[in-house]
């Protein structure tokens, strides 16, 4: 019997798992009164606002993949905010940008993970908005135990916040300090937001959906949208080392709304594995997985020894070198053509039996890749950002974690799944808009300030997020729900999951505890769009013997400390029996699931 950190939960009524404990049993609480999945994930999502506010928050923006019992296909989610109308390479340029910074008001989208999690509740969930949002506004206003990462976030950028964001600094440095691990912390003035949100329902009447569009109004025209408004406008210094104002108006939450989309999806091994489209990150996941199938050599898909990782390694630079050069929102991506088999093959035929550290995008229906320039050949990768308030908090390159972005996964007794990766409107990414109680989100910089790539900036147009929650279908009904935090590393650490539970049979806990490792050979996401070519990060539990081939094999490994990489949730569902399961990351001690 193989030892894991916690047992794999299993049960028929219901299954949470989440990155913090409070979210998961705040959703589990609303599963025991009678709510569905898609209850208990609302409140989930609003709860780690409160509780992994350096993770995420309202500001920001989630992506997710739901199944319902009715209709058990799947089905996105999109709550990624677009730019606002005001973003154009010309203004970024004027003020002599040539990236978009990590932090700070410009590098705002248009939020959207409120209205995203208001829109599943009215269409799919069952209870009212007063009762989803109970958990959240009893932390944010009584408090709670806050986690140490959240004072060790607010430490790091003390300064930024003592000279530079005076909102902030009120919030998170009352008494002149961070918060200590385990202190009561309050949120006072969101509490107050989500409150003055489920007043705006009731004043509508006693329908449940009346009531939740009329919150929607109260936060994409009414006083959310002119608290935004209002604050957008005023200077604050950024990554560029100089304030500037933000670009997001009310009109840009006026025009906004969250969309239900068709996924990407992968037949593969008797499974259809779902992710977001080709606007996000997504389906590097399923590029990855059919490259893998097309080397025709079941060892490829072993992610404990050195040709296992090797290849799946290879694979992954393959489809991360895709995504920058295909992958983006209204843009004519070649989405058949690249998890077509025919494709599949013609990248497969690259991988040898050396690690390659170049960026090596192919030619999908025969078209010509177009780069970035730090990404061409002879450009020159920039590494080991200092800035703390940039980019996604996420593990660094020598497995010091900043933090993640989050993640939940929900099954019900009925067969309802969802599986939902909130992110953005950190607490370090932007100042803290007093009256509301939370900042807005730092999504821009994923966009390229060259024009004509497919990840260019441009108005209305969603960058190319990280965020990349995975749903996977047997015989048509929904099986297996999961995701992590991480950025670049989403899709890597949740490969050799799949592999180990979905091929190998291993179960959640057995999976989720097994020694990560991820490539920083590709082009970063986030400021300053760092890239270390041909280097893999391992975690010391890593076999030496395997560490010692993969050298051979070319790759630069970096070890880390044995339990850094990677922050998995998952659920699963047997259609046959009605058993649940689920499992959680032990990373970073605060990830937890529950169920029954």
């Amino acid at each position: 019997m193989t030892f894991t950190t916690r047992p794999t939960l299993r049960g028929t009524f219901g299954m949470v798992s989440s990155t913090h404990w409070l979210a998961s049993q705040s959703a589990m609480g609303i599963l025991e009164r009678g709510g569905n999945a898609f209850d208990a994930a609302v409140t989930a999502g609003f709860v780690l606002h409160v509780v992994e506010p350096h993770l995420n928050g309202p500001g920001g923006e989630v992506p997710a993949i739901v199944a319902t019992a009715a209709d058990p296909g799947p089905k996105v989610l999109c709550g990624q905010g677009p730019a606002p109308a005001g973003a154009t390479i010309a203004h970024f340029r004027s003020l002599g940008m040539d990236l978009i910074p990590g932090a700070g008001p410009l590098a705002a989208a248009v939020p959207g993970a409120v209205d995203a999690w208001l829109l599943l509740l009215r269409e799919h969930g069952t209870r009212t908005l007063a009762e989803v949002l109970e958990p959240a506004i009893g932390y944010a206003g009584a408090g709670h135990p806050v986690v140490g990462q959240v004072g060790a976030t607010v430490a790091a950028v003390r300064s930024l916040f003592e000279d530079h964001w005076p909102t902030s600094a009120a919030l998170w440095l009352r008494g002149g300090r961070p918060p200590a691990p385990g202190e009561l912390v309050t949120n006072p003035a969101y509490a107050d937001t989500l409150r003055r949100l489920v007043e705006a329902g009731q004043a509508a009447g006693a329908d449940r959906e009346a009531q939740i569009e009329a919150a929607r109004r109260a936060w994409s025209t009414g006083f959310v949208a002119e608290a935004i408004d209002t604050f957008s406008r005023q200077p604050f210094q950024d990554s560029s080392g100089r304030p500037h104002a933000g670009l997001v108006t009310g009109d840009d939450l006026a025009a906004y709304s969250a969309t239900w989309e068709a996924p990407a999806t992968l037949d593969w091994h008797g499974y259809s594995v779902a992710k977001t489209g080709f606007w996000g990150q997504g389906p590097v996941l399923l590029e990855s997985l059919a490259t893998l199938d097309a080397l025709d050599d079941p060892g490829a898909c072993d992610p404990d020894t050195a040709a296992g990782v090797h290849a799946q390694v290879e694979a992954l630079k393959l489809a991360f070198a895709d995504r920058e050069a295909w992958y983006g929102d209204g843009v004519d991506v070649p989405g058949t053509a690249l998890l077509s088999r025919e494709y599949a093959r013609e990248r497969a035929a690259l991988i040898g039996d050396r690690a390659s550290a170049q960026v090596r995008p192919g030619r999908p229906d025969g078209a010509w890749p177009r780069l970035p320039a730090q990404a061409r050949p002879g450009g020159v990768p920039r590494t080991h950002a200092t800035d703390p308030a940039t980019g996604e908090p996420t593990v660094r390159a020598d497995g010091v974690t900043r933090g993640d972005t989050c993640h939940v996964d929900v099954v019900d007794r009925w067969g309802n799944m969802i599986s939902a990766t909130p992110s953005g409107g950190w607490l370090q990414s932007s100042p803290t808009i007093a009256d509301l109680g939370f900042p807005l989100g730092s999504r821009l910089q994923m966009c390229w300030l060259q024009e004509g790539l497919a990840s260019s900036l441009a108005p209305g147009r969603r960058p190319r997020t990280t965020l990349s929650p995975t749903m996977v279908h047997r015989d048509g009904e929904p099986v297996l729900a999961c995701g992590t935090p991480g950025g670049d590393q989403q899709d890597q650490w949740q490969l050799p999951f799949l592999l180990r539970h979905l091929v190998a049979g291993q179960p959640l806990q057995e999976a989720i505890d097994a020694p990560a490792w991820h490539t920083l050979s590709l082009p970063g996401s986030f400021y300053p769009r760092e890239m270390e070519p041909g280097v893999l990060v391992v975690e010391d539990r890593l076999d030496e013997g395997v560490r010692s081939a993969l050298r051979a094999y070319g790759h630069e490994v970096r070890v880390t400390d044995g339990w850094s990489l990677g922050r998995l949730c998952a659920v699963t569902r047997d259609p046959t029996t009605g058993v649940l399961a689920a499992g959680a990351n032990p990373r970073g001690m605060q990830g937890y699931a529950c169920g029954r």
